[in-house]
């Protein structure tokens, strides 16, 4: 008769340890998880996307248009990389100008770092433009946007910008590693410009001529209808319109 008590305590150990597998299965899924959203993940998605959003336009460093022949009209973005903003832009407001304007040879598109998000906004500014130095710049700015993490969470650290680089085509990775340690003081640059025309926050819009430093500051427009219209009326104001 003692057989059954046995059995019954043998399956209650069995039970209870299932459970306590079952248990920590879900602590290492949780750590896990919590790991991937704090940012560092180097599996960087949007790449097919960004090669057909920039296929055949011409770029150099953080420009891309067709500027080399003579394009009326810039249209200049102060961003920051870790602007949740400005990564709305950059995926919803700005690819109707890249596909428009841009890709006809009516604009040219421009990116300048205003880096005021926190402290890994200046690093990966200059690994934006080390990128742009192997004509690699507006891939590596649209695959950051889409890959962003929260901000200031600590996600675009050194491993993420290498794999943005990768992902974004740079070719010569040491070159890039070694002219993005030397580009922080341009980051520093346009940022400290972006203070002097008093920009208050990220991402502020201008226009240009191409061979004028003078800017007209058009703020944060709220859609592309707006974009347009601006590089409309200075392509006029150039006599281009």
């Amino acid at each position: 008769m003692r057989a059954e008590p046995d059995r019954r305590q043998r399956l209650l150990q069995l039970a209870a340890g299932a459970a306590f597998l079952a248990i920590a299965a879900v602590v290492v899924l949780i750590v896990i998880n919590s790991s991937n959203g704090s940012g560092g993940d180097t599996k960087i998605e949007g790449v097919a996307e960004v090669n057909r959003l920039l296929n055949g336009i011409p770029q150099e460093g953080l420009f891309l248009g067709n500027f080399k022949k003579g394009v009326p009209v810039e249209l200049i973005e102060y961003g920051d990389l870790q602007c949740p903003v400005c990564k709305g832009y950059a995926e919803e407001i700005l690819p109707p100008i890249i596909e428009g304007p841009v890709k006809r040879g009516e604009a040219a598109l421009e990116f300048r770092n205003y880096a005021i998000i926190g402290p890994q906004s200046l690093p990966a500014g200059a690994a934006a433009i080390a990128a742009g130095e192997q004509g690699r710049g507006w891939y590596f700015l649209e695959l950051f946007y889409r890959n962003q993490g929260e901000e200031n969470s600590g996600y675009a650290d050194d491993a993420f910008l290498k794999a943005l680089a990768k992902a974004a085509g740079v070719k010569d990775m040491k070159k890039w590693n070694s002219d993005r340690a030397q580009l922080t003081d341009y980051v520093e640059h346009t940022t400290q410009r972006a203070e002097q025309l008093g920009f208050e926050g990220t991402p502020t819009f201008a226009t240009a001529h191409p061979t004028s430093p003078d800017l007209k500051v058009l703020g944060t427009p709220g859609s592309t209808g707006a974009l347009e219209d601006a590089i409309k009326e200075a392509a006029e104001e150039t006599g281009a319109g």
